[in-house]
């Protein structure tokens, strides 16, 4: 669907249709409404924690003023992408690094600056990227709290100075993987011991049976099992921040009230934001109607 200029930021905006809705999508408009606006169409892949941003992000332009319709939980990438290009989906939430590597595959690009840039240029002339949220769902190495405050760690490069041989833990694969035990070495000089943990590898970092752990950014047990996020200076690791994609033809519209909640999206609101739904059981609704009233008003 296509979104006409908008009169103001608080005042309603106009909205064309390019294509018929979804029939399975909520808050559809009803079939005799004179309204002339019609709804932007937010997705979101089958993924809790992109739900809930996907909310954030419906919630935020209903405030706005727009209509919403919600095209969730509409699976990854070879599913929802098609319906990207072709405007049937307005905007959803996607990762920088992942989708760059969806649409260049053979992308050296890997610091969070560089990989934005280029996805711009990959993506195509129907799509366009809004600005990126410090927030991340990607590859890092992580260690306890406790463990960072015994060795005063605070980026990846800290690790070497332990002074003993550190084991990590992560999957199988990652023993080949360009960031595993010898890209470490390589980029950072750091010199480790492997295991392979598997679906433990937390377990087994809280319980000391590895030092260092391969965890994902937004992980919710970075907050409730205290773990710390080591900081990647040198681009071990493919950056992927949160980053709503769009219509090229409304990008303008939906910045200005897109814009805000991404940059109030930050690494630890993210962790939070998972929390909240996987350890406190609240619905992506009430978990987003939370957070806009406290970060966006």
């Amino acid at each position: 669907m296509k979104l006409a200029a908008a009169a103001s930021l608080a005042g309603l905006m106009a909205l064309t249709s390019c294509g018929g809705s979804d029939p399975l999508a909520q808050n559809t408009p009803s079939a005799d409404s004179t309204d002339a606006q019609q709804a932007v169409v937010v997705g979101s892949q089958a993924y809790y924690s992109n739900e809930i941003i996907a909310e954030i992000y419906a919630q935020a332009l209903e405030k706005s003023g727009m209509k919403v319709t919600r095209q969730f939980n509409i699976g990854q990438r070879d599913a929802y992408m098609p319906e990207l290009e072709n405007g049937s989906i307005d905007i959803m939430p996607e990762y920088t690094g992942n989708l760059l590597q969806y649409f260049d595959a053979k992308t050296e690009a890997r610091s969070s600056e560089d990989v934005y840039t280029q996805l711009q240029e990959a993506l195509p002339q129907s799509m366009a990227v809004l600005s990126k949220s410090e927030a991340s769902d990607q590859d890092s190495y992580t260690v306890t709290e406790a463990f960072a405050q015994e060795h005063q760690l605070k980026s990846i490069g800290d690790l070497g100075s332990v002074g003993q041989k550190l084991t990590l833990g992560g999957p199988p694969e990652l023993a080949q993987r360009p960031y595993g035990p010898k890209g470490l070495a390589s980029t950072y000089g750091v010199d480790v011991d492997f295991s392979a943990t598997g679906d433990t590898t937390v377990e087994d970092l809280v319980a000391g049976t590895v030092d260092v752990a391969n965890v994902f950014t937004a992980d919710p047990r970075i907050q409730t099992d205290k773990l710390v996020v080591l900081d990647d200076p040198k681009s071990l690791f493919l950056a992927s921040n949160v980053v709503p994609v769009v219509d090229s033809s409304i990008k303008d519209q939906l910045a200005a009230v897109i814009d805000p909640v991404s940059e109030k999206l930050t690494a630890t609101s993210l962790v939070q934001l998972n929390v909240l739904s996987t350890v406190d059981k609240k619905s992506a609704k009430d978990i987003a109607s939370a957070w806009l009233a406290e970060n966006i008003g």
